[in-house]
């Protein structure tokens, strides 16, 4: 018989990391991992296996649904923001592309096991497309529905995938005769920028609160590429975690959307340098503006709404902007470099 397991994609990332401690750690220990790379110790420690390749690669997921049996999927594999402006048709093929082969792949498994295999996708508020500042402004806390009009090929990729679950989920071969319907139950969140203390920043356009921080830990300079008044929602990464299993333990039919916004605080780059200089007097950090990056953030909203995600399966960040320095960020990240 073939093993049940938990496949978690880009398992050496933030995201990854994260699931990986915060599973093993619930007693879950059935976790299969994939990864361009071989993950570090941590990861392989708390894994049955981690397999080394791409998502796009046919034969791995061939090989992947012959030898298991799979629950769940989280899928974290992904070619981050700012790498996708220089390369889109890659991040298409990564991001867009890639997430269809595993829907297909819990489609698949989902109709030989007869049960639907769940199906985790963090998308991101890179799928909203403000037109300028004085519009950020006024909209305010954005919904789910409101100005999904991406100016990246990352929001791009994010928006169509999570259309491609609801597919998939709600819609998929309906003239087909085998009705398909809920045998994938696929679920995402937007996530806001998400600031670790247990990895570094990977190429988000967000990633200048956590580099930011790292860099004042560090006593090295860093320049950040936003205005002071940038302003966009962020999160920990224990409360992202968290919102994970969140969504992924509600039953199905308290679930009204497949896609929720989720939020924790919304400090403005100044706001954000100010609290680093309550722990770190001596931060060296400028504000040196890339207009590029600028404008991507400008395009995202200063905040999102989520109420429904409040509703359905009762979302509630531990961490607000104090809470998130004092309580997580700074005793994590002072044991990361004194140990290092």
């Amino acid at each position: 018989m073939r093993k049940s397991i938990i496949l978690i994609t880009g398992v050496n990332g933030e995201i990854g990391h994260g699931l990986v401690r915060s599973l093993y750690k619930a007693g879950i220990t059935n976790l299969i991992g994939v990864d361009l790379n071989l993950p570090d110790e941590f990861v392989q420690e708390r894994t049955l296996d981690c397999l080394i390749g791409n998502i796009l690669d046919q034969n791995l997921l061939e090989r992947i649904n012959a030898q298991y049996e799979i629950e769940a999927i989280y899928h974290m594999a992904a070619l981050l923001s700012t790498r996708a402006e220089f390369s889109p048709v890659i991040a298409h093929e990564v991001n867009v592309d890639g997430t269809l082969k595993l829907l297909d792949l819990a489609m698949e498994q989902a109709q030989s096991r007869g049960k639907p295999v769940k199906f985790f996708f963090p998308s991101s508020i890179a799928v909203y497309g403000l037109p300028d500042l004085k519009a950020k402004t006024l909209a305010g806390a954005l919904s789910e529905d409101d100005y999904r009009y991406p100016q990246t090929m990352y929001g791009c990729n994010k928006l169509y995938c999570e259309s491609l679950g609801d597919y998939y989920s709600h819609y998929f071969k309906r003239l087909s005769a085998r009705d398909s319907r809920g045998l994938v139950d696929f679920r995402a969140i937007r996530f806001p920028g998400i600031i670790s203390a247990h990895t570094l920043p990977a190429g988000g356009t967000s990633d200048y609160v956590p580099e930011m921080i790292h860099a004042a830990a560090r006593g090295e300079h860093y320049d950040c590429f936003v205005r002071e008044d940038a302003t966009i929602p962020f999160m920990t990464m224990s409360d992202a975690i968290l919102a994970i299993e969140g969504l992924m333990a509600a039953p199905q039919e308290a679930l009204t959307q497949t896609v929720y916004n989720i939020r924790a605080f919304n400090p403005s780059a100044g706001e954000f340098f100010v609290k680093v200089k309550e722990y770190y007097q001596k931060a060296d950090i400028n504000f040196v503006i890339n207009d590029n990056r600028q404008s991507i953030i400008d395009s995202w909203p200063e905040d999102v709404n989520d109420d429904r995600a409040r509703e359905d399966w009762g979302w509630e960040a531990i961490h607000d902007l104090d809470k998130a320095f004092s309580e997580y960020l700074i005793p994590e990240i002072r044991s990361r470099y004194e140990h290092n």
